[in-house]
């Protein structure tokens, strides 16, 4: 019954919103969200197992599905997008299946995630195989759509994790790993994009992100895999190579030049005084990891 789920019930804080000032209706939703981290804190051991799960999956050549639907789904899109021009990663890495597709993402289409049969189509027809990995979202822990798409998976054999905001996830057989999130009743009764989407991608951010660190893609606290597609970005290039090799911005900016504005080959050109073409071929020899690639000494 959706009256059961976690998401679903009343605040007992927020009984009145509707009279509330707007100081006190924002204040309210500000502490209510400050809980948000602490929940996360309790799920950080199945996290992990996603993260370690995800890089297995990449190591095996696989793909990592994120499927959800609604604001669940809107939020796995995002982290998916971002991937690309900030870790420069593949854009078929990480891939968002959104129930609606297309339309779904600007309009609301309810009846869409209700749909079993689509989430077991959608895996379907993205022939997704065993060393694939699917991460169902939802906050409550039963949407049709991600029920079929993790059916699916367990039926491929592929791992599957999901996601969500209550204790007892009805599809929680369909996972190898469940993250629960449990946030609670909302400052709006039964609006889950509010705290239980911003725990999703809290967690979405924390599961990609440790993935792309621990894929090479950055060196000290910097993001040396950056895209640089504009202005901004080749600004953001040039800080990222002078403070990590202390030179000044214009050397900073001439290795990049020498490099096509590719920060981690321009880092060790740098440091470890190499060309161009040296830099390429230690970092491809190490498979992109800078500091693994630091240790070769240039001919």
């Amino acid at each position: 019954m959706l009256e059961n789920l976690d998401t679903e019930k009343r605040n007992p804080k927020t009984m009145d919103l509707d009279q509330f000032s707007i100081g006190e209706l924002l204040q309210a939703m500000n502490e209510e969200d400050a809980t948000i981290p602490l929940a996360i804190r309790d799920a950080l051991k199945e996290i992990s197992q996603v993260v370690a799960t995800c890089l297995s999956t990449i190591e095996n050549g696989g793909k990592i599905y994120y499927v959800g639907a609604g604001t669940s789904g809107r939020l796995a899109i995002i982290d998916a997008v971002e991937l690309i021009p900030t870790f420069n990663a593949p854009a078929d890495l990480f891939i968002p299946i959104m129930a609606g597709g297309t339309e779904a993402v600007f309009r609301a289409l309810e009846g869409s995630e209700d749909q079993e049969a689509s989430g077991e189509t959608e895996i379907v027809s993205r022939a997704v195989r065993k060393t694939d990995y699917i991460i169902g979202v939802t906050a409550s822990g039963r949407t049709p759509f991600v029920k079929g798409a993790l059916k699916k998976g367990k039926e491929i054999g592929c791992p599957t994790a999901l996601i969500c905001n209550v204790r007892k996830p009805e599809i929680a057989p369909l996972a190898d790993t469940v993250v629960r999130v449990v946030t609670g009743p909302e400052v709006l009764t039964g609006s889950t994009r509010l705290k239980a989407g911003t725990a999703q991608k809290m967690v979405l951010n924390m599961i990609s992100t440790a993935t792309m660190v621990k894929m090479g893609k950055v060196f000290q606290n910097f993001m040396i895999d950056v895209v640089v597609l504009n202005e901004k970005l080749r600004e953001r290039a040039i800080k990222i190579v002078k403070e990590s090799t202390g030179e000044s911005p214009e050397r900073a900016k001439s290795e990049l030049i020498k490099a096509n504005w590719k920060a981690k080959q321009a880092i060790l050109q740098i440091i470890n005084d190499m060309t161009p073409e040296q830099a390429r071929e230690a970092l491809e020899k190490h498979g992109g990891f800078l500091r693994r690639a630091m240790k070769v000494k240039p001919k």
